[in-house]
């Protein structure tokens, strides 16, 4: 047990936790009041910034923080929940900017909840979310199950081919993993 704690410490993925769950519940009463008076939130919020169709876009502003947040508290799409606050409070900074200048009370939260959405984006939904628990049980295990049949196919035509055979796989996958865009997986860490 002293092991674990040393050498696989668990408080990145329990800030990680700390930090989704406190932004989605924190967050998720600003959706529900979009909806309370979606008219009014499209006149005072969406309207000044002259985008077309304000109620639909207010609408969009209102489940994006609902859906988003519930994706944080839950972990099940984190990254895309995450996306989808990070649009809504890149929108609002700038209304808030262009509205009111440079005024440090109206941008502190959007600001804190844009590098709280921004950080989550970046690190991943971490080890305690249903990402992690859908990626590494159900995703690796098919993956492990699967290539553990085709070493077994590969053993039983020669001995000496398999060495080589996963020698050449595992070298494709680093060069794979060089081309590939770092936030191309939503899904998991």
């Amino acid at each position: 047990m002293l092991s674990s704690i040393f050498y696989k410490s668990i408080f990145n993925d329990l800030a990680i936790l700390l930090l989704r769950v406190f932004t989605g519940v924190l967050l998720i009463h600003h959706g529900f009041e979009k909806l309370n008076d979606i008219n009014n939130f499209a006149d005072a919020f969406v309207r000044p910034l002259h985008l077309p169709f304000p109620v639909t876009l207010s609408y969009i502003a209102a489940f994006s923080e609902i859906l988003g947040s519930w994706s944080l508290i839950i972990g099940l799409g984190t990254r895309l929940g995450a996306s989808a606050i990070l649009g809504t409070m890149s929108v609002a900074i700038y209304h808030a900017l262009l509205t009111s200048g440079f005024n440090i009370y109206l941008l502190e939260l959007l600001a804190l909840y844009f590098s709280s959405a921004l950080s989550i984006i970046l690190l991943g939904p971490g080890r305690f979310s249903a990402d992690y628990i859908i990626s590494e049980i159900y995703i690796n295990r098919i993956i492990q199950v699967d290539s553990f049949s085709r070493l077994k196919n590969i053993s039983l035509v020669s001995t000496s081919k398999p060495i080589k055979i996963l020698k050449k796989t595992k070298e494709k996958k680093d060069r794979n993993k060089l081309l590939e865009f770092p936030l191309s997986n939503f899904l998991s860490s």
